[in-house]
């Protein structure tokens, strides 16, 4: 999985690309706290639309930094996420934490 970062100002944007499952779960976790060491940080966007699959472990990422940033008083998107992974995203209650939300 290869995952592209861009920080501006407090703004985070992640992109990631490929297949988020159980295998590549805990490196995307792993580099998206490493970016939120940086305290500044109070919004984090994903930028869905390179992703071509998602399981229950991209659910808990998202979650994981969702915490991560409410606890700072911050706010989280999702954005462009194809058909089958916008599915999981909506069932799995996710949108429901977004400020806003697009489709591709």
């Amino acid at each position: 999985m290869k995952v592209t970062v861009k920080k501006r100002g407090r703004v985070m944007e992640v992109c990631p690309e490929g297949e988020i499952d159980q295998h590549s779960a805990g490196e995307l976790r792993e580099r998206l706290d490493s970016e939120l060491e940086d305290k500044r940080i109070d919004r984090v966007e994903y930028d869905m639309k390179a992703v071509s699959f998602m399981d229950s472990s991209g659910i808990g990422v998202l979650l994981g930094r969702y915490r991560t940033i409410s606890a700072r008083g911050g706010t989280m998107d999702v954005k462009n996420a194809r058909r089958n992974v916008e599915l999981i995203l909506r069932m799995s209650g996710v949108y429901s934490l977004c400020t806003e939300r697009s489709r591709q």
